[in-house]
């Protein structure tokens, strides 16, 4: 138990469920994106396949249409600087826990993969789900994905929310917080499991260009940087 951080939770309690409230009344809601969840850049039988799950940033939230999302940027860039046909595909929904997205996924129609990708982590951080729950659904999801996807899992870093700057203080120091200790979690099993999880960091997209209108989430050229920072990493996995 991290009592240095449960015992700040609880002092700043009333603060902390205040701001939470006020943030998302006042913050814009920003739709999944729509179009086309799947998709291939080049011709004929591709040469890998490339599936994005998670939340909001799998879901495409901040662009119009899946194509401009993180799933499809990935793919292009791989595409790009190999040459290779590349499909791509993403299951993403707003607003998801790690334990109901293993729900979903074990009645979602998903293709064989060579590289997934997870973007989870920030409704965890703020809906405080323990630590060890965290740790044990991701061994799940492991599991779940075994029969279509043999590789380790890529799991994309959980946000800095500490440089959220739409969330006020002290709500985004207290969720930076949470958040890293569901990071190092991700690091713990890449490094304890590297057969089952790798884990991937990128640059934190802070540049008002990159971001959406809800200031939160990347819009189209944020989820290109995202993109560019780790195709390389994924090419060479």
């Amino acid at each position: 138990m991290h009592f240095p951080f449960w015992l700040t939770t609880a002092l700043l309690f009333p603060v902390l469920l205040y701001q939470g409230k006020r943030a998302r009344r006042t913050t814009p809601s920003l739709p999944e994106a729509g179009g086309s969840p799947s998709g291939q850049y080049g011709e004929g039988t591709p040469a890998r396949r490339v599936l994005v799950i998670g939340e909001s940033t799998a879901a495409g939230v901040g662009v119009e249409t899946h194509d401009q999302g993180l799933a499809s940027q990935l793919a292009k860039q791989i595409y790009e600087r190999t040459g290779q046909t590349i499909a791509w595909q993403t299951f993403g929904i707003n607003g998801i826990r790690l334990g109901a997205l293993i729900g979903e996924l074990e009645t979602a129609e998903l293709p064989e993969a060579d590289v997934v990708l997870l973007s989870m982590g920030v409704n965890d951080t703020t809906g405080f789900t323990p630590r060890f729950r965290f740790r044990r659904q991701l061994r799940e999801l492991r599991q779940l994905l075994a029969p279509r996807f043999s590789g380790p899992i890529l799991l994309l870093s959980v946000p800095p929310m500490h440089l959220f700057t739409a969330l006020p203080s002290p709500l985004r120091y207290v969720m930076g917080w949470r958040a890293k200790q569901l990071d190092r979690i991700y690091q713990q099993l890449a490094r304890d499991g590297s057969a089952d999880f790798a884990y991937l960091n990128y640059p934190t997209v802070t540049d008002p260009h990159l971001l959406a209108s809800d200031g939160y989430h990347p819009g189209p050229r944020g989820y290109a940087f995202i993109a560019d920072a780790i195709a390389s990493r994924i090419r060479a996995s």
